[in-house]
């Protein structure tokens, strides 16, 4: 997701789309073992889950 998509949502919508993201992660995870068909989404699922903490924190919410 693009920052600019991001920041306009609420702290609650980020906070779901930070539990999707990191389900999305461990999922990939899982599937590393038996090979996985896109791995550039390791690195593109990372940096949507640092970009949501990111943005959180500049809200003022330290739950991450």
């Amino acid at each position: 997701m693009k920052i600019k998509e991001l920041r306009e949502l609420s702290k609650e919508e980020l906070k779901n789309k930070l539990v999707d993201f990191q389900k999305q992660f461990m999922e990939l995870q899982l599937k590393k073992k038996t090979g996985v068909e896109k791995p550039h989404l390791f690195n593109q699922t990372k940096k949507d889950i640092a970009r949501i903490l990111t943005l959180l924190k500049e809200k003022g919410d330290s739950d991450g």
